[in-house]
């Protein structure tokens, strides 16, 4: 979690102040009417802008959310270095950020964490880098992770104890994790369910009807649509395991496009059609329910319209 890098001392508060515009908290108050009082004049756009712009900060942590809660003896700083906190890569977007954690949208082809051959392109090193600007002993937390040809919603711990309470209690903390794809030919059911055993082969994944020492796995599929020999179709998993959608997508004879692994022979889109949509959760700390979507990938879009 970050720390105060300004000791007590009168040379380093005054580089801070020339840093930051400092407003201490005195009464409860949620953060956007806060700064709307403390910035006379300023529109609600304005302050908006400030926070998606990623440069308000509460007690040295970067805060997005117009209506956190404050509370007396926090400190609220303006980042005058913009591009301190700024965040801009072309292969994952910042959703949202506290002290505790980071929510991302990853493009396809990024890995989620480092390998022994892959280190730096990976979203992991991507946060690690952005998080050590704010200070160097900043690092984030590897929670669950998605396949480097899968794009989407994914998130990071900040700090180890974090990472372990989500890790630990992940399936009583994630309440909703759906994921949209587009296989090959038209789905028999419009919804359903696929269960089996799942074992990691390392260059692949197997699936089992019955129990072979691997592990259960459950996938519930709603088909969305049929069009042009393909299925769009939305998925949300109960268990989360290496490649489960894939298999399991195979499993019912609709591999997903683009999977030439588990069987699929045509990439109309140059990608595997698989997209983490949508994430909700139960903040590891605060408790809050979060949720987080995004829409369906373009491309998956035009490849379903019907000519």
């Amino acid at each position: 979690m970050a720390r105060n890098s300004n000791p007590a001392g009168g040379r380093p508060r005054a580089r801070a102040a020339a840093q930051y515009t400092i407003y201490n908290v005195t009464e409860p108050a949620e953060l956007m009417e806060f700064l709307m009082k403390k910035m006379a004049g300023v529109s609600r756009t304005r302050v908006k802008a400030l926070l998606s712009n990623r440069v308000v900060l509460v007690n040295n942590n970067i805060q997005t959310q117009y209506n956190f809660p404050l509370t007396p003896g926090m400190k609220v700083q303006i980042s005058k270095d913009r591009n301190k906190h700024e965040f801009r890569h072309p292969m994952l977007k910042i959703l949202y950020e506290d002290a505790y954690l980071i929510v991302v949208e990853k493009k396809e082809g990024l890995l989620s964490v480092a390998t022994e051959k892959q280190k730096e392109r990976t979203a992991q090193h991507i946060l690690n880098e952005y998080v050590k600007r704010q200070h160097r002993n900043n690092r984030v937390f590897v929670v669950h992770r998605l396949d480097r040809e899968t794009s989407g919603i994914m998130m990071y711990a900040k700090d180890e104890k974090t990472q372990h309470t989500l890790r630990d209690d992940w399936h009583d903390i994630v309440y909703d994790r759906r994921y949209v794809t587009i296989v090959t030919g038209d789905m028999e059911k419009d919804q359903g369910k696929v269960e089996s055993w799942l074992t990691d082969r390392k260059l692949y994944v197997s699936s089992s009807p019955v129990d072979d020492g691997g592990k259960f796995s459950v996938t519930h599929y709603r088909t969305i649509k049929r069009a042009n020999g393909f299925s769009l179709v939305e998925l949300q998993l109960e268990t989360g395991r290496k490649n489960q959608i894939r298999v399991h997508m195979q499993t019912l004879g609709h591999p997903v496009v683009g999977d030439e692994r588990y069987g699929c022979e045509v990439n109309p889109l140059g990608r595997l059609a698989l997209h983490a949509f949508k994430l909700c959760f139960y903040h590891p700390v605060t408790g809050e329910r979060m949720e987080f979507e995004t829409p369906y990938p373009a491309p998956f879009k035009t490849l379903m319209l019907r000519k």
